[in-house]
């Protein structure tokens, strides 16, 4: 364990969040060095969220690095109270953390679900790290075998994904820092303190239960305050709608300005069945996206022209929010008014109006739970013994989200 928090020959890096934190020289600073991983500075954390929130501007490079501190902190916690771990173990958790969001797309969530809708990010992260792992010779083996739910130490593997993890921690901690709301911070310090281990799973010492239930709470209030508030959303679909059209005119043969990365995701239908697909999406990033669209504004297609307008001066689509399922007759409505207005088809009037259904549930009793420690050594799931998580927190919120092009 000394070896790999030696303070010599390590990277000292300055986090706005945590103040310096230090990286060894080695496999992780070979990481941080790799084009992959530098990708990951050209991508927004938070996406679309400084429409709402101007701070928000901060990169999933800066998480990575966040998330590295509090998984060497949580490390030696857990160390300091006699909990037994290889020097290779203890990095192979940090490259393991360091390496979590590799396979994020740019803009996130909203790419994905127009280019690879049939594969998720956390296949494309597993796929980019085999990839770099053939590259090191096999040095993040052991980094691979944690990112499973069958490791030999399964709390390691919930240290870097469970609903206690120190990727949730950080992009609390650090959202909340960069938007300017104080909901998210949550006192990542003090939950790190109280953790432990017992039966080789993650657990959480009594006195942390105040710690954890207002992280629950912060996270609740972060996800539709922040990453889901309505104009987030609306910036979305948008962008997505974008995307879309631009796919469908060069799929008809219209040339369109793209990058040659994004001009391969616009082109294929079926991407991931290329043999170099990884590589194209490795490419991209958000500047890709930008510039595209920037130019699209000029194009002589006059639904991509509206749509890239709006993306790039912010005249974004108006929301509505409803409990339940948007009634078919209001959708027709909406499509019959924008393409009178605009003097579109009502096929193309699909692209200025869209619904998107999300929902969150505060805490999961079916996934990994999050257990109390007691000092008599009973061990109580935090859903038994909170008093703020109520029966209806149990249960997913749902919110179904109407945009539509501004009239």
């Amino acid at each position: 364990m000394d070896k790999s928090f030696s303070h010599k020959s390590s990277l000292l890096i300055n986090d706005p969040v945590y103040g310096f934190t230090r990286i060894a020289r080695g496999v992780l600073t070979d990481i941080v060095n790799h084009p992959l991983f530098q990708r990951l500075g050209r991508i927004r954390q938070l996406g679309l969220s400084s429409l709402v929130y101007p701070g928000a501007v901060h990169t999933r490079l800066q998480h990575s690095i966040g998330a590295y501190h509090l998984m060497s902190e949580a490390l030696k916690t857990l160390v300091e109270k006699g909990i037994f771990i290889f020097d290779a173990e203890v990095e192979a958790a940090q490259a393991a953390i360091l390496l979590h969001d590799i396979g994020h797309c740019a803009f996130s969530h909203v790419l994905e679900r127009v280019f690879l809708p049939d594969v998720t990010h956390e296949n494309i992260t597993l796929q980019m790290i085999e990839q770099i792992n053939e590259e090191f010779k096999g040095a993040l083996t052991l980094s691979i075998e944690l990112l499973s739910a069958d490791c030999k130490k399964p709390f390691l593997h919930e240290l870097i994904c469970s609903q206690l993890d120190v990727d949730r921690l950080d992009y609390l901690c650090r959202d909340s820092f960069f938007a300017g709301v104080r909901e998210g911070n949550i006192g990542a310090a003090r939950i790190i303190r109280t953790l432990n281990v017992y039966d080789d799973h993650l657990v959480v010492e009594d006195k942390g239960l105040y710690s954890v239930e207002n992280y629950l709470m912060s996270r609740r209030m972060m996800y539709w305050q922040v990453y889901l508030h309505k104009t987030v959303v609306a910036a979305e679909e948008l962008l997505r709608s974008t995307l879309r059209r631009a796919q469908t005119l060069v799929r008809n043969g219209h040339k369109l300005f793209a990058s040659p990365a994004l001009s391969f995701f616009l082109t294929q239908d079926q991407p991931q069945e290329y043999a170099d697909w990884l590589d194209h999406y490795a490419e991209l990033d958000d500047s890709d996206i930008i510039s595209a669209i920037k130019v699209w504004q000029h194009c002589d297609d006059k639904v991509l022209s509206l749509l890239a307008e709006g993306f790039i001066n912010r005249h974004l689509f108006k929301v509505e929010v409803f409990d339940a399922s948007v009634p078919p007759s209001m959708l027709d409505e909406w499509k019959e008014r924008v393409a009178t207005v605009l003097a579109i088809s009502l096929a193309d009037a699909d692209y200025f109006v869209t619904t998107r259904a999300v929902s969150k549930e505060l805490y999961s009793e079916q996934d990994d739970k999050i257990e109390i420690l007691y000092p008599d050594q009973t061990i109580k799931d935090v859903a038994a013994v909170s008093r703020v998580i109520s029966p209806d927190d149990k249960h997913r919120m749902q919110k179904i989200y109407l945009c539509h092009y501004r009239l």
